[in-house]
């Protein structure tokens, strides 16, 4: 009994270990014909994250590539349900994500992560989770005014009410990539159909060769 309490009270790292398997990602990449990765989108609320992940999935499946997204809001309906928006909460909401992501694109899919994710160091921190530079960020920069006047879930309306405290672009900051991937904006004011935004994903994909094995 005193050998188990002293195991009982070590900490985690003490007794819990790796275990590799005999099929790793490799094998599993070349199953697939295509190398796991993950694809961020980040950008503001009503910028069209959640539209441009739906279709770079689309897209991929029409091609026979495996992928999945991770959506913020449906992800906050299971995984985070308990997480709120303060900065912490926000910073562990994207820790997450980040670990989920990573095994996707072990297990060789395309994982597309559609979040907010205002804070860069928390973007970078998911970034430095995936091996082989694995990680496209992809910046979906739509002015506040536009993504405002769209206001899908309405909730810039209750943000510019008071109703809602610590709205990303209203009382609450939102960090831009510094070096991201691919970064899509208005062409003469006019935002680009979901179709053509998904091209221009899925054609960066299949330059850097994550469209076949290795």
């Amino acid at each position: 009994s005193g050998k188990y309490f002293l195991m009982s009270t070590l900490g985690n790292s003490t007794n819990i270990f790796w275990h590799d398997c005999a099929v790793g990602k490799l094998e599993r990449q070349k199953l697939l014909n295509q190398q796991g990765c993950v694809v961020w989108i980040t950008g503001l609320s009503g910028s069209g994250k959640s539209t441009l992940a739906c279709s770079v999935g689309r897209e991929l499946h029409s091609r026979g590539k495996l992928s999945y997204v991770l959506d913020g809001d449906n992800l906050r309906h299971g995984l985070n349900k308990n997480l709120g928006f303060k900065p912490e909460e926000r910073t562990e909401n994207i820790h997450r994500v980040g670990e989920v992501a990573k095994l996707f694109a072990d297990a060789g899919l395309i994982c597309i992560a559609s979040l907010i994710s205002p804070y860069r160091k928390d973007r970078d921190a998911c970034r430095s989770m995936v091996p082989d530079a694995s990680f496209i960020e992809v910046f979906m920069n739509m002015p506040l005014e536009v993504c405002e006047l769209r206001d899908p879930k309405g909730l810039y309306k209750l943000a510019r009410a008071g109703k809602i405290k610590g709205f990303t672009g209203i009382d609450d900051p939102y960090e831009p990539p510094l070096n991201c991937e691919i970064e899509i904006r208005q062409k003469d004011g006019v935002c680009p159909a979901p179709c053509e935004m998904a091209g221009l994903v899925v054609s960066h994909l299949d330059e850097k060769g994550y469209l076949h094995a290795h």
